[in-house]
């Protein structure tokens, strides 16, 4: 960078902006690197640079910057540690503070992971080390502190010092709590002279206490015995004292030698919090100044829209529309002293540098800026007496080293170029200075209040004019530039406004030229073209937005008016349909209701055949049991049948004594058999026909109790699984087969529940408990099914 940049630099007040973005850094190191940043020259830099701000300012903006208050150099300490040194209590405690900045920073990475960002890299590759940070800070709670869980031995040592020095006390606390010392003692308290518990004794009666002397009062009446019986105590005391400072430079030294084994991961974190540490400074400084990303231009080209001086205060600062390099590259600002000319050279140059240093800037969105090799400005009186140069000849030594350094990749900002000399030859130099700058291929900005300038500018391919406008009637500037219109000096108009006399003005006017006054009318009649223009460019806005609000409410309206109507139409629409769903549940509540009554019917009287169905093969097989034990031959043949077997007869199979039912005969002989519920088919040659003289003995007589009332009894099974059956159906379940057992008069049942969540078992107890027929029920006991199973016993 060369001393002219540099110059430069100071001129445009870069330095100043930089001082706002340390101010907005935390650490140290990041406050120093922010006054040294310098503007990047190439595109692809400043776009990373401009990335890793947006990134710093969207997290903010989600949740604040992450915490850089522990980032502070460790650099020297990890040095002497890494060499063997111990480190002090500070210096460990300022690593732990770093390691738990680095941690903390990844965490907030990983909260506010959302989608890829040009930092991300940055927080990736932090380390951290949670075990070094906790052991630290676990052994040091302040620089002042070694903590008794530092080690067991330290904490071995103090408890024996506490024991120590209390027996101290104790011994002292009878001495002075003794009315036969009472006379001895200058004063019945303990203190410590040396590190040692002593008692104040008054001078002459020190012979009365035996001990040690440690100390003499300024007065000499007071001396301060440590007494035998304490001495020992002390000594040991003492000797705790120089273990427990042995044991804590033990400790430092164990915890110095692992962070020298982490040296490089910490000072990679240090490093890297700090980079990060700048780049959400630039973040906040974006937020402070309401700052946007410019569009970075490769053509040369700069187009700033509403853009404001940083450091003038947003609440009164005017903001400018600014464009150069692309339909010119000259710009040649013109107006009164005092309009805003200087500013507005000055935004144009601060904002450039902002851009490249990876700054936001103060602009409206779809700003646009280039990047070049240099800005250099010749701006403000630099007047020196020292050297004995005249305004004109500083400026002139400025513009000397500028022609020197120009090229295709510079921004060259003029102001009051050619000022301070002769008006002829002053405009004279500056045309033919912005000539050979613009032959260099630089861009250039200038401010002047030649008349040459204005009138070179109108008729210069490349070179625009621009001025500051000025309120006559106010004598007062508003501050906005406005592109493709030469400004006037307003000499005369601002002199007639302050009460100069007429005659003085038209004097004057008398002596310009005849091309001045026609220029200076011409610039008067395109100022008052201009102004009618904006007056009616504003009504057209006016009317335009006026028209746009009037179509806005009419939309609106008709937009209320649909919505209107059709809330009317889904309101009717809803209501039919909330009849019709009322009463299809209805209905569908009384279908439900059927069918629920319907079934609890057929699970009542399935549950019941089903149980006598049960009972009776259950009977038929032990009869078969009871045969099969008693008979070890070859069972006897099956008889022959005295008549073909038909539909409605009774046969058995060998060996079971439940008849069964013939339904029906196949015609090929095959009969289909009923017993109870249970449907099967057989041979004729596999079953033995009842014949009608047995089926009339076999038929059961009906037993009479004493008052003529007949015994009901049913074959009832001793085992009820209701496993996987719905409440409503176990209930029906249930209360059927209690009723069977009562008609077969069982004494004890087993109802098999499972034990799943309960429900079922509680629905069986609950019905148990109503049914006058039950004695009492418990659980079952291991072996028998233990809770998944319910034993009743009946009355």
């Amino acid at each position: 960078m060369s001393e002219l940049f540099e110059k430069s630099l100071r001129t445009l007040e870069l330095p100043r902006v930089l001082q706002l973005l340390s101010g907005a850094a935390v650490s140290a190191e990041a406050k120093e690197r922010a006054l040294r940043v310098s503007p990047e020259t190439e595109a692809e830099e400043v776009l990373r640079l401009l990335d890793q701000t947006d990134a710093a300012r969207q997290m903010i903006g989600r949740r604040g910057a992450p915490s850089f208050s522990g980032v502070k150099p460790v650099g020297e300490a990890l040095d002497r540690a890494d060499r063997g040194g111990s480190l002090n209590t500070r210096e460990l405690l300022r690593i732990a503070d770093l390691l738990t900045a680095a941690r903390r920073a990844k965490e907030y990475f990983n909260d506010d992971a959302a989608e890829k960002t040009a930092i991300d890299h940055l927080f990736l590759s932090l380390h951290g080390n949670r075990f070094l940070e906790d052991k630290i800070k676990r052994c040091i709670p302040d620089e002042d502190t070694i903590a008794d869980a530092a080690s067991p031995e330290l904490a071995d040592i103090r408890r024996h010092m506490r024991a120590a020095q209390a027996k101290s006390r104790q011994i002292l606390q009878r001495i002075i709590s003794s009315p036969s010392y009472a006379k001895v003692l200058q004063e019945t308290i303990i203190t410590q002279r040396d590190g040692r518990f002593v008692v104040p004794v008054k001078a002459e009666q020190k012979g009365n206490l035996p001990g040690l002397v440690h100390d003499i009062s300024s007065s000499g009446a007071t001396v301060f015995v440590e007494p035998m019986g304490v001495v020992q105590a002390n000594n040991e005391y003492v000797e705790l004292e120089a273990k427990e400072q042995k044991e804590i430079e033990r400790i430092l030294a164990e915890l110095s030698a692992e962070a020298a084994a982490h040296r490089e991961d910490i000072q990679w974190d240090y490093d890297t919090l700090v980079h990060l540490d700048l780049i959400f400074a630039r973040g906040e400084l974006s937020y402070k100044m309401d700052g946007v990303r410019p569009e970075i231009r490769r053509d040369g080209a700069i187009h700033l829209r509403k853009a404001r001086h940083p450091l003038l205060d947003p609440k009164t600062a005017v903001p400018i529309d600014l464009e150069l390099g692309e339909a010119f590259d000259t710009l040649v600002i013109t107006g009164p002293n005092t309009g805003g000319k200087t500013v507005s050279l000055k935004t144009l140059g601060l904002l450039t540098l902002m851009t490249q240093c990876g700054l936001h800037i103060p602009a409206a969105d779809r700003s646009a800026v280039a990047v070049y090799d240099r800005v250099l400005a010749d701006i403000g009186d630099e007047q020196s007496i020292e050297q004995s140069l005249s305004t004109f000849s500083a400026h002139m030594t400025n513009i000397v080293g500028i022609l020197k350094e120009a090229d295709g990749k510079s921004l060259i900002l003029f102001d009051e170029l050619g000022a301070g000399t002769d008006p002829v030859e002053g405009a004279a130099l500056a045309i033919a200075v912005i000539q050979h700058v613009r032959s260099a291929g630089a861009k250039i900005a200038a401010t002047t209040h030649y008349a040459e300038l204005k009138t070179f500018a109108m008729t210069t391919a490349g070179v625009e004019n621009a001025s500051c406008e000025f309120n006559v009637e106010t004598l007062s500037p508003t501050y906005r530039l406005l592109i493709g219109i030469p400004g006037k000096s307003n000499a005369f108009a601002i002199s007639r406004r302050l009460g100069l006399p007429e005659e003085v003005i038209e004097a004057a006017q008398t002596q310009m030229s005849g091309d001045s006054v026609r220029f200076e009318d011409v610039l008067t009649q395109l100022e008052a073209k201009r102004q009618a223009l904006e007056k009616r460019d504003a009504e057209s806005d006016r009317l335009f937005r006026q028209r746009e609000e009037d179509a806005r409410k009419a939309r609106e309206f008709r937009e209320q008016m649909e919505r209107a109507k059709e809330n009317a139409r889904s309101r009717g629409e809803a209501e039919a349909k909330r009849i019709l769903r009322d009463a299809k549940a209805a209905a569908d509540q009384t279908f439900n209701e059927l069918a629920e009554l319907r079934r609890r019917q057929a699970a009542a009287d399935s549950a019941q055949n089903i149980n006598d169905a049960q009972a009776a093969i259950r009977a038929g097989l032990h009869q078969a049991e009871d045969r099969l034990r008693l008979e070890k031959d070859r069972p006897e043949p099956i008889p022959k049948p005295s008549r073909p077997i038909q539909k409605g007869d009774l046969v058995e199979f060998p060996g079971v004594r439940q008849p069964a039912e013939v339904i029906s005969v196949g015609k090929d002989g095959t009969l289909q058999l009923k017993a109870g519920v249970l449907k099967m088919k057989a041979k004729a040659e596999e079953v033995r026909l009842i014949e009608d003289d047995e089926r009339a003995a076999r038929k059961p007589k009906t037993p009479v109790r004493s008052g003529g009332t007949r015994t009901l009894r049913a074959a009832a099974s001793r085992e009820l699984d209701i496993r996987g059956m719905e409440t409503l159906e176990a209930e029906s379940v249930v209360e059927g087969f209690l009723s069977a057992a009562v008609m077969g008069k069982l004494e004890t049942v087993t109802i098999i529940h499972g034990k799943g969540t309960g429900a079922l078992r509680k629905a069986v107890h609950d019905i148990l408990r109503r049914s006058k027929a039950v004695k009492s029920f418990r659980l079952g006991v291991y072996g028998e099914g233990e809770s998944g199973v319910t034993v009743v016993t009946m009355r």
